[in-house]
């Protein structure tokens, strides 16, 4: 046989393999699950909630929803949080991991084993081993001889019944993943930094309120221990005064302790240290709120925009390329393997034409005697793909019920707003009169600590009424999902990060991927 027929019949071996390698895959291909679908929300069309609610679902949510608060501090927080925050550069870099393994699942298309290779050998044989005896003469043994090679080997085990390309799929859905997981905690990590925020400004409300308290109930203990020094009065409205100025003042202690903790805890999501927190925050403010209506879209955008809902579908979807790739071990895999390069004895005519050499040969291996563990795995890969399945459907329902959950709170707890605002100025007037009477001595002390004990209690009551509406606002748009899309034609990691990835190892042109490329299913 000469080379070239020889050569022919490689390339159509090569030919029949890319014909059989364009089988359709084994295995199921993914769908979107099923799931319930809800066409509105209820507090936006509830009769009785929609002159009050403040929600609106005429039009899409706000992006960068924070901003509806009006509250510098707050936008500086979020943009310092999204530059630093060190457990969204853990999910980053899981994306840039992502991007990797990619790139290996698509070399498993293309032939697995790949080398070039060569060799010198030098050998000597034992000078006592007697001549090769013939029919005819006697052929003395030569006992020391060399040869040199140098070739390149590979091996493709043919993707017939699909399950590189199902890999190829698993890993694109992965990355896909890695990008949700990225933007789920995107989405969590400025929720957390708007709540953590409110709730120290609620603090700092109730600090000045405690304060002010214990300077108006200083003022009446001051008074009871002049009309009692005068005989006006018993000692027990002394005693009565200095018992409610001390637990008031006992106030400020837990809620200097509180405000310092949630500090503590905010500068773990900035990523920086507590000591930065009074320059950022300052020692007094206001809990932010939003005094226009809020869009909150329609429930069916929510399954696209809600980063955890597209994590669950693309889980349900890498693992169905994982059954694919399971039962694919069922049928017979075929093989090819392939040699050429140079051989001779010794080195000098290695280079010559005459000193070529080569191999090709064709093989099929069939696990048949596994068949027992290959079908349990196909259907362990099953069971956990329909699991995924029932996860991604329980996601959307959470989902639904989060943001309805939300929604209800922030509209009842604006009512609640109302009902407190009136209670406070009543109280304050209550109290005044009470200071008023009781030194014309037309009215006990005890007017005085029943009417100020009420004012704390209902200044307390607003501050933490108005701290739900802000909190539950906060949560209405996290339930939405809002707040991921900053990243969009941004990289994953910060650059200095970047920098020092590129600066240890070779990344090519992965540090550099257009990051909206890596969200496609």
């Amino acid at each position: 046989m000469t080379r070239a027929t020889s050569i022919r019949r490689l390339m159509g071996t090569a030919l029949c393999a890319a014909v059989l390698a364009a089988c359709t895959p084994v295995g199921p291909d993914f769908v979107r699950p099923n799931s319930p679908v809800v066409k509105q929300w209820i507090e936006t069309n509830s009769p009785s909630a929609s002159q009050s609610s403040g929600l609106t679902s005429r039009s899409a949510p706000v992006v960068k929803w924070w901003t509806t608060f009006n509250d510098p501090t707050l936008n500086k927080l979020i943009a310092e949080a999204y530059a630093q925050n060190l457990t969204l550069q853990v999910a980053g870099a899981r994306v840039l991991q992502a991007r990797a393994q990619l790139g290996i699942a698509f070399g498993e298309l293309y032939p697995q084993s790949q080398a070039i290779g060569g060799s010198l050998q030098r050998r000597q044989i034992s000078d006592n081993l007697g001549p090769i005896a013939d029919v005819n003469r006697i052929i003395p043994l030569d006992t020391e001889f060399s040869t040199s090679q140098v070739g390149f080997d590979a091996q493709w085990e043919l993707d017939v019944w699909g399950a590189q390309r199902r890999g190829v799929q698993a890993a694109r859905s992965n990355l896909a993943l890695q990008v949700a997981n990225y933007d789920d905690a995107l989405v969590t990590l400025t929720g957390d930094v708007a709540a953590l925020y409110v709730n120290i400004r609620a603090l700092q409300e109730s600090l000045a309120v405690a304060r002010e308290n214990i300077k108006l109930q200083q003022e009446s203990a001051d008074l009871t221990q002049l009309r009692f020094d005068n005989g006006v009065t018993t000692e027990l409205d002394v005693q009565e005064s200095t018992a409610l100025l001390n637990n008031t003042k006992a106030l400020v202690p837990e809620l200097e302790s509180d405000l310092q903790q949630t500090k503590n805890a905010l500068a773990v999501l900035l990523g920086t240290t507590p000591s930065r927190m009074t320059s950022l925050l300052g020692n007094s403010g206001r809990i932010p709120s939003s005094r226009s209506n809020i869009a909150v879209g329609v429930p069916a955008e929510l399954l696209r925009r809600r980063p955890d809902v597209r994590a669950a579908e693309l889980a349900a979807a890498t693992q169905s390329a994982e059954v694919g790739i399971a039962i694919a071990d069922l049928y017979p895999q075929f093989v090819l393997s392939g040699a050429i390069g140079l051989q001779a004895s010794g080195g000098r005519d290695l280079f010559s034409s005459n000193s070529t050499t080569g191999l090709a040969s064709a093989g099929v291996v069939w696990n048949v005697l596994n068949y027992g563990r290959i079908k349990n795995n196909v259907r362990a890969q099953d069971a956990a793909y329909q699991a995924l399945i029932a996860n991604y459907q329980n996601t959307v329902l959470t989902a639904y019920s989060e943001v309805e959950s939300a929604m209800v709170a922030y509209a009842q707890a604006r009512k609640q707003v109302g009902f407190y605002q009136k209670s406070v100025d009543a109280s304050r007037k209550a109290a005044e009169i009470a200071v008023s009477q009781y030194t014309d001595g037309i009215a006990s002390y005890s007017r005085i600590l029943n009417t100020q004990t009420a004012l704390l209690r209902s200044q307390s009551n607003l501050i933490q009424a108005r701290q739900q509406v802000s909190s539950n606002l906060v949560a209405v748009y996290k339930g939405l999902g809002g707040g991921w899309q900053i990243r969009q034609n941004q990289e994953f990691l910060p650059e200095t990060v970047l920098a020092e990835m590129a600066y240890r190892t070779d990344w090519g042109d992965l540090l550099q991927e257009a990051p909206t490329r890596a969200s496609l299913n």
